[in-house]
C-alpha cells in the first residue's frame, strides 16, 4: 500500500496536471463491484460533471480533489488502486502498475471510474483488488471524515507535545502506535519500521517502557524520514509508481525494512531480524534498537 511520501509525490505531480481543469464527464463500470464508489452513482456523475478542480491535497494516505462547487473528490489507492492520466500520446500510471500500464488498453479490465477533462485528458481510476474507493463528501461530511482519522505525520499541528499525548496511558508496542492511522495518519509498515530504526527503539517494545527522549527521538525521525523520502520520491519495490509514471528511489536508503537476514549497515556487527508486530512483518537491528 502506498503511503504517506508515496500519496504526497503522487498529490504533488497529479495537482500540476490536473488542477485548474473541468471534468466534462464522469464514466465507469461499477455496478455488482464493491463499494468502489462509495456515493450513490447518479449523484456521482451529476455532482461531478462539469465541476472544476481547484486543489489535490491530502490527509494520511487520502487523496482530495477539491472541487469549485465545494464538494471534494476523496480518493484512496488502498492495496492495488492506480490513478492513470493520459493526454494525447501521453499516459503517466500513479499508485501501484500492476498490471503493468497497457497504452492500448485504457479503460481496461481493472478501470472502475474514469473521467473526461476539458483539456480533453482523462484520468482513470484502476483497481485489480478492488479495495481503494472513491466518494463524494461536501464541507461538513469531509470534516467528519477527517475527524477519524488523526494527525497528518507531517502536519505542523502534529506538535512534538502532541505526539507526547499519543503515548500515554498506553501499553501496545510502539510499531502498532505509528501504523494507528485513527492517532497518526500516514506511516504504513516501511516507514514504521526505519522511524524505529533512526530512533534506537524496538519495534516491538511497548510504548509503556519509552523514555520521553525515546518519544522525542521517535517524533524527530517520523518527521525527517518520511521528509526525506519525499525528497527521493517514495520507495518502489515492485510496482509502485508516482504521479510521472517512475519508481520511487527511497528504496536504496533503507537501513533495515526489507533486508533480514543482512548486515546492519550502521553498526555493521548486527544482522537484521525479522519478526511480527501488529500482523505485520517487522524489521531491526537487534544490536541499535533496544
Amino acid at each position: 500500500m502506498p503511503e504517506l511520501p508515496e500519496v504526497e509525490t503522487i498529490r504533488r505531480d497529479l495537482e500540476k496536471l490536473v488542477a485548474g481543469n473541468t471534468i466534462t464527464a464522469v464514466n465507469g463500470s461499477v455496478v455488482g463491484k464493491k463499494k468502489i464508489v462509495r456515493t450513490s452513482w447518479e449523484i456521482f456523475k451529476r455532482e461531478l460533471t462539469g465541476s472544476r478542480i481547484s486543489a489535490v491535497q491530502r490527509t494520511g494516505k487520502l487523496l482530495c480533489f477539491s472541487l469549485d462547487t465545494g464538494s471534494h473528490l476523496l480518493v484512496h489507492l488502498k492495496m492495488t488502486g492506480q490513478l492513470i492520466y493520459r493526454k494525447n500520446a501521453k499516459i503517466v500510471p500513479g499508485g501501484h502498475d500492476y498490471p503493468p500500464t497497457d497504452k492500448s488498453e485504457l479503460p481496461n479490465r481493472y478501470t472502475h471510474v474514469w473521467f473526461d477533462f476539458s483539456d480533453r485528458a482523462r484520468l482513470f481510476f484502476n483497481d485489480m483488488r478492488q479495495f481503494g474507493y472513491l466518494m463524494l463528501a461536501d464541507k461538513k461530511e469531509l470534516i467528519l471524515i477527517l475527524d477519524k482519522l488523526g494527525l497528518d505525520a507531517l502536519s505542523n499541528s502534529l506538535t512534538i507535545k502532541v505526539f507526547r499525548n499519543l503515548f500515554k496511558g498506553r501499553k501496545a508496542a510502539i510499531k502498532s502506535i505509528l501504523l494507528n492511522q485513527n492517532l497518526i495518519a500516514g506511516i504504513g509498515n516501511i516507514y514504521a519500521d526505519e522511524i524505529c530504526f533512526a530512533s534506537g527503539v524496538r519495534p516491538d517494545k511497548r510504548v509503556s517502557g519509552l523514555s520521553r527522549k525515546k518519544i522525542d527521538r521517535l517524533f524527530e525521525a517520523t518527521r525527517s524520514i518520511l521528509t526525506e523520502a519525499i525528497a527521493w520520491r517514495g520507495t518502489t519495490f515492485s510496482d509502485y509508481r508516482d504521479g510521472e509514471g517512475r519508481q520511487g528511489n527511497y528504496l536504496q536508503r533503507l537501513k533495515v525494512y526489507g533486508r533480514e537476514g543482512e548486515p546492519c549497515l550502521e553498526c555493521k556487527n548486527g544482522v537484521i531480524t525479522k519478526t511480527t508486530v501488529a500482523g505485520r512483518g517487522t524489521s531491526y537491528c537487534p544490536r541499535c534498537q533496544r
